[in-house]
């Protein structure tokens, strides 16, 4: 175990053994103010790569040159512009190619794939999911269930954490799951808790969801590019994932999608269609009749936005020098050191603020996010640190978020952060 110290020759030593270290370089570092910042809401949107300019004036200049004829002629042809992507997508998700596809945004994936999975009956239509999701998450479900004539109030079923703790039980979404049995149509759950940063075991819930008979889905929004997963040997049903995120790839950036090979050549399922969806074959015939491409392609629709795939690209060349592995591997030690830091504070200053974090202590519960309560301080405490060059997010009713991002964070970061949050206390 590694023996943390609250020290800035420490934080530089740890930077300087960091085998990463050169891709904090590849970035740009918000100045604000004057003052280079601490950055810590890669868990919100990722920072900018520097080569990602580079990325899309070659598109640019290829529309600049080509027109239409760009779809062909281009360098990487539009046509198959998200071709480029899946196997580096693929490989953070833990998926085999014709799994994934890069398409439209997250939300709307959610439902093309909900449309397809959830497909309640008079005796199977229940949706469990985990109380207190991301709000849009919350809005798709109840949406989903009002498509269908039914009531969200006896159709959704929430599990949330127990009276006087923050996060959810898993033995009590796996009660649940088993206690709805027959009446479950679907699972749908963010495989980490944007709120508290808890990492669920994505592959016991997918296993006790397909017992009873339900698909199993999972919005990735705060695990892809951050967590370890393994989408296909899971035997998860569907899932979708943002790229702004940890995935660095633009605000409001194009999305992924997952959807099991099991069902890659399921024409009986139910979809909402459109002509990128279909058989590539005879696409441009422009032919009545929808045949879906086999696979994670047939829930296209349109054709592909260039300019923010070929952001998404940017980040996905990095991703693919660097390995989830390593990745991973940093930010642990990262988030450990945060840890460290924040309870080093809390046992020195307790007397003026009292922190508690939220986010699960098992390194195999959590990913880069630290969530903190701020006892005594609260929104003032995160003020004054947002006015001394730290990026972070807070959320009601009072959560301070930290993540520490491997690609681009650093010890130093974390150091800085302690310092900033030690000066706020002891300003008042």
């Amino acid at each position: 175990m590694v023996a943390y110290k609250s020290s800035l020759e420490f934080a530089k030593e740890k930077d300087q053994q960091d085998p990463l270290k050169a891709y904090r370089e590849k970035f740009h570092i918000p100045v604000i103010n004057g003052i280079e910042t601490v950055y810590f809401t890669g868990n919100s949107l990722g920072l900018q790569p520097k080569s990602l300019g580079s990325y899309i004036e070659k598109e640019l200049e290829e529309w600049k040159n080509w027109g239409v004829e760009g779809h062909f002629e281009a360098e990487k042809p539009w046509f198959a512009y998200h071709e480029f992507l899946t196997s580096k997508v693929a490989k953070i998700v833990g998926a085999q190619e014709n799994e994934v596809v890069v398409t439209h945004s997250l939300t709307t994936n959610l439902h093309l794939l909900m449309v397809s999975f959830y497909n309640p009956t008079k005796s199977r239509f229940k949706i469990i999911c985990e109380k207190k999701a991301f709000p849009s998450d919350q809005y798709a479900l109840e949406s989903q269930v009002r498509f269908h004539d039914l009531n969200p109030a006896d159709t959704i079923v929430e599990v949330g954490p127990r009276e006087g703790e923050h996060l959810i039980r898993e033995e009590d979404i796996l009660k649940a799951i088993a206690e709805v049995g027959d009446e479950l149509a679907m699972v749908m759950i963010g495989g980490v808790n944007y709120y508290t940063g808890q990492l669920f075991d994505m592959k016991m819930i997918t296993e006790a969801g397909h017992k009873v008979g339900a698909k199993v889905g999972f919005d990735l929004a705060h695990a892809a590019g951050n967590v370890k997963l393994e989408l296909h040997d899971w035997g998860v049903d569907f899932a979708a994932w943002c790229s702004y995120k940890y995935l660095n790839s633009s605000p409001g950036g194009v999305s992924g999608m997952f959807v099991h090979n099991r069902h890659a050549d399921n024409k009986d399922l139910k979809r909402f269609a459109g002509w990128w969806g279909h058989d590539k074959s005879t696409r441009f015939l422009m032919e009545p009749g929808f045949q879906p491409i086999p696979g994670a392609e047939g829930w296209q629709l349109s054709n592909a936005p260039i300019l923010g795939m070929a952001a998404h690209l940017s980040s996905l060349d990095l991703f693919e020098e660097v390995g989830m592995d390593k990745l991973i591997e940093k930010r642990i030690d990262l988030t450990n050191y945060l840890e460290f830091i924040i309870n080093d504070l809390s046992e020195r200053k307790g007397d003026l603020c009292k922190f508690e974090i939220i986010t699960p202590k098992e390194e195999s519960r959590r990913g880069a996010q630290l969530s903190i309560l701020a006892h005594g301080m609260g929104k003032p405490l995160f003020d004054k640190i947002t006015k001394m060059g730290v990026i972070a997010d807070w959320r009601e009713p009072n959560v301070i978020r930290i993540a520490p991002v491997p690609l681009y964070n650093s010890f130093e970061d974390i150091y800085r952060f302690g310092e900033c949050l030690e000066k706020a206390i002891s300003n008042g």
